[in-house]
């Protein structure tokens, strides 16, 4: 089966996403984060967006100053397989998209039963909340950001009870951001 993996930034209180919708706070570069970005994005896997994510990166990972930035990393989001998730776009031009208007649980349940190396959730708050309601995903690796952003959404905005999880293992970087690997707890 499977594995469904869930990456995003956080702030220290706890938001992926300022008040506005920015996460331009969470680019915080240097040469140690750059080479575990580059590491990560080499597991290969069916990438997941909601619309709005899905959106951002479709403006930008194409572009030849994504190439030039992070060569790595714009190629695996380039090459890889992605689904967007939205009930109101009306096509996904990005290669090797495919845009699903359905039952998101549905179609992750049966996504996981496919062969296939594991997926990947990046962003996405709604679909984050949706599918960690559903039982579906099955490893959160946050990314804590050294800062406080005083309002903004966070990933699990209207789940309707409680989510226990388990830490399995951390890594600090030396430009304060902290990596935290949970599962759900048993």
């Amino acid at each position: 089966m499977r594995k469904l993996v869930v990456f995003n930034q956080v702030s220290l209180d706890g938001y992926f996403s300022d008040a506005d919708g920015d996460m331009s706070w969470a680019h915080k570069h240097d040469a140690e984060w750059g080479a575990f970005m580059s590491e990560n994005a080499s597991g290969g896997g069916a990438l997941l967006f909601g619309r709005v994510t899905y959106e951002l990166m479709a403006s930008y990972w194409p572009t030849s100053a994504a190439r030039k930035e992070n060569p790595v990393v714009a190629e695996r989001m380039n090459g890889l397989p992605k689904v967007v998730f939205s009930r109101t776009l009306g096509k996904a031009s990005w290669k090797n998209t495919r845009l699903v208007t359905g039952d998101i649980a549905a179609e992750v349940r049966k996504m996981k039963q496919e062969p296939g190396p594991d997926m990947v959730i990046l962003g996405s708050g709604s679909i984050v909340s949706q599918l960690s309601e559903a039982r579906l995903i099955d490893e959160y690796q946050i990314v804590l950001n050294p800062l406080a952003l005083g309002s903004g959404r966070t990933m699990f905005d209207g789940i309707g009870e409680k989510l226990d999880l388990t830490l399995r293992r951390t890594r600090a970087f030396s430009n304060g951001n902290v990596v935290l690997w949970y599962e759900p707890a048993a």
